[in-house]
């Protein structure tokens, strides 16, 4: 049995960490500190604030993520270039996780910043790791369930850039993804826009079918969990259940991921609450009320069961 300390219990030298915010603001010492400032987010519980308000450290972070952009495109990224800003990422999620540096952190736009990377497809390891640790900052945001956050997302691109990565990104990548979707939705305004037109539900319904399909085939419960969390929340909206009842994957309605949830009692428990939203169709819509054509749900369908 080891008898080593573990991080969170080890002694935290401050005036270490006071150097090392310092040494952030000088090119020549920023790559070391920022190693060591990312190893100490979970130890110091006031290092956001002291990220935050020093002078310069900001926009030393920024420059490191800016620094990176022209190794995008074309993708030339080296696995040392990705570890250096995604030490840089990490600060900034300690930031956007930190009560008292949320929302100044929201009004300067800090996020706009990681869409770059957001919008990168290429699959090599320093991509993935850069995407997966971008979207643990979105997702340190929507994991504080304030309101400001989703007002903020919801004027952004992060939806499509969440379903393009839900659709084509590592099962890591799509967890994160889709676990940002759901915060979105169960936010009665995230709920409200992605329902407010055709063409936004039948996106979201359309990456939710295929992930569906592909999880039929390669079962993962932590990502399967957020999948029927997203459509359960959908199923509150009366245009969206309407849809849902068409386009809905048989997957979700038969036996198929029996297997896979037997030990998940509260995703067994959202998937039967699911069918049971579905099972009583009102009376039909006037499409022209729902924005919804009977051919366009059917085309979800279709889509879904190919």
């Amino acid at each position: 049995m080891s008898t080593q300390p573990s991080p969170a219990s080890q002694p935290v030298d401050r005036e270490k960490i006071y150097q090392w915010i310092l040494e952030l603001t000088n090119p020549d010492t920023r790559e070391n500190a920022l190693l060591e400032l990312s190893k100490k987010r979970e130890v110091v519980p006031d290092l956001a604030p002291m990220l935050w308000h020093s002078f310069g450290t900001t926009a030393a972070l920024l420059q490191e993520i800016i620094n990176i952009y022209p190794a995008i495109n074309p993708a030339t990224l080296t696995a040392h270039q990705s570890n250096r800003v995604c030490n840089a990422l990490a600060l900034l999620q300690c930031v956007a996780s930190h009560p008292e540096t949320r929302s100044a952190f929201l009004l300067a736009h800090i996020p706009l910043f990681l869409y770059p990377f957001l919008h990168t497809v290429s699959k090599t390891r320093p991509f993935e790791y850069l995407r997966l640790t971008s979207l643990g900052v979105i997702g340190a945001l929507v994991k504080t369930d304030e309101q400001e956050v989703i007002t903020f997302l919801l004027t952004t691109e992060i939806i499509p850039l969440c379903l393009r990565i839900m659709e084509s990104g590592s099962e890591l990548s799509k967890t994160v993804a889709t676990f940002i979707l759901q915060k979105i939705l169960l936010d009665d305004s995230g709920l409200s826009y992605i329902c407010q037109t055709y063409d936004r539900f039948s996106h979201v319904a359309m990456i939710l079918g295929k992930m569906v399909l592909s999880l039929a085939k390669d079962p993962s419960a932590r990502l399967l969990k957020h999948v029927v969390r997203c459509y359960l929340r959908l199923s509150d909206n009366p245009r969206a259940r309407e849809a849902l009842r068409q386009c809905l994957p048989d997957q979700l309605r038969d036996a198929t991921f029996n297997i896979c949830l037997q030990e998940d009692k509260s995703t067994k428990h959202w998937l039967s609450q699911l069918l049971k939203n579905l099972e009583t169709p009102g009376a039909i819509p006037d499409p022209r009320q729902v924005g919804m054509s009977p051919l366009n749900t059917h085309s979800i369908h279709y889509k879904n069961k190919r």
